[in-house]
């Protein structure tokens, strides 16, 4: 049986201040808000010191959790071009080869998650520049003063790792800008903040739902087991994001994928039990002709929702497999590649519709490419926000989360 969201739960704004214990949804908004104070925080904390301003012979960046988007968002934006590695890591031990020639970045919204904060610990006493970002007067904050790195605080008010990304995020890539190892400046994150602003204004809980895109999205995702694929490494890493919110926020099982590489895991999924090419043959699959024909809770064709079904009373079907495609921007004239891509894309999204998988997307709108990869993020956040609430969950609460910290502590 599907779950069902509730429509009535993420337009009622009783109902979402009844659910949503620690104000998701408010911090999510505030995310433009979070760069902006980053760019302020940074500048208060003297990252222009950072490695001493010197370029180091490498970067390794530790961050897990919620955190952890911010060590692939800056190896996808230094793979291009960036003149010395970019590495990441999650917990001891440091490699052997991190020494004082080298920087490392530690990230924990707590200032207290173990693995980066035993990893800053073991740079330090190996003389490595060091900047960690986290909450002021924490234990990692102190590893930092120590080492005689640079401490950014991530401000005040910043209850989950997972609603303060850009926290954590902008001090990141503004330190690896100034060290010129990334395209990004104090302006290009200035554009990100208006395009989350955007964002945050477009996915408002005001906004009703048959206009507001994060709870279209989370509508859609709420009809079946959520496959999320990205058209190449910036909707990779967003479709990563994407996944880990659907798990953590909406409790909903999740895979994700990066086109091309995971082209062939992805579709293959299209004639598993979770679609309606499942035992009709050769007909469902690549380039076949097209869905099963079963019908299911009375009228509607297997793959599509019965807008005449009653939630309580009549039988729901199975849980159907849906497809998530993160799809970047595309200029009039693209490269070869990005044409490459494009067309690659509408094969896979082609295939699924033919299958009758529900296919919902979305679709960067230009700009830099961290500006870009700004905006999938936050509708993705939302919508995974608005899935939880929708289904009757506190997306910041879950008590099995609180169990197993009890028993294990931590």
């Amino acid at each position: 049986m599907a779950p069902f969201l509730d429509e009535h739960r993420i337009d009622s704004e009783e109902s979402i201040a009844r659910l949503d214990s620690r104000g998701a949804l408010r911090s999510l908004a505030t995310a433009g808000a979070q760069v902006r104070e980053a760019l302020s925080l940074s500048e208060e904390a003297g990252i222009e010191r950072v490695a001493g301003g010197e370029r180091p012979r490498s970067v390794l960046v530790a961050s897990l959790g919620g955190s952890a988007v911010v060590c692939d968002v800056l190896e996808l934006l230094a793979e291009p071009g960036s003149p010395v590695p970019v590495s990441t890591r999650r917990n001891l031990p440091l490699p052997g080869w991190v020494g004082p020639l080298d920087l490392v970045i530690a990230v924990s919204q707590s200032g207290r998650a173990a693995g980066p904060l035993a990893l800053a610990a073991e740079a330090g006493r190996r003389g490595a520049a060091l900047l960690t970002v986290g909450a002021p007067e924490s234990p990692l904050a102190d590893v930092c003063a120590r080492a005689r790195g640079v401490h950014i605080s991530i401000g005040s008010g910043r209850s989950s790792s997972r609603t303060a990304l850009w926290s954590m995020l902008a001090p990141v890539v503004l330190a690896a800008g100034h060290l010129g190892l990334v395209d990004v400046s104090a302006k290009v994150l200035e554009d990100v903040a208006d395009r989350l602003d955007e964002r945050a204004d477009a996915c408002r809980p005001s906004s009703e739902s048959f206009v507001n895109p994060a709870k279209v999205l989370a509508a859609d995702l709420a009809e079946g087991v959520p496959v999320v694929l990205g058209d190449g490494p910036l909707n990779g890493v967003a479709a990563m994001r994407a996944a880990s919110m659907l798990a953590r926020t909406a409790r909903m099982p999740a895979m994700f994928g990066e086109l091309p590489d995971d082209a062939s895991q992805i579709v293959a999924c299209f004639d598993g039990p979770f679609t309606s090419a499942f035992g009709a043959g050769a007909g469902g699959g690549m380039g076949g002709a097209g869905t099963g024909g079963a019908e299911t809770g009375g009228s509607a064709p297997t793959g599509e929702r019965d807008i005449f079904a009653d939630p309580y009373l009549d039988p729901q079907p199975a849980p159907r497999l849906g497809l998530l495609m993160l799809r970047d921007f595309v200029p009039e004239t693209p490269s070869p590649e990005a044409a490459e891509m494009d067309a690659l894309t509408e094969v896979v999204v082609s295939s699924a519709h033919e299958t009758g998988i529900k296919v919902s997307q979305v679709t960067a709108e230009p700009g830099h490419p961290l500006v870009r990869l700004a905006g999938q993020i936050a509708t993705t956040d939302f919508a995974a926000t608005y899935l939880a609430l929708g289904l009757g969950l506190d997306p910041s609460v879950s008590p099995h989360i609180a169990d197993l910290g009890e028993r294990t502590g931590r």
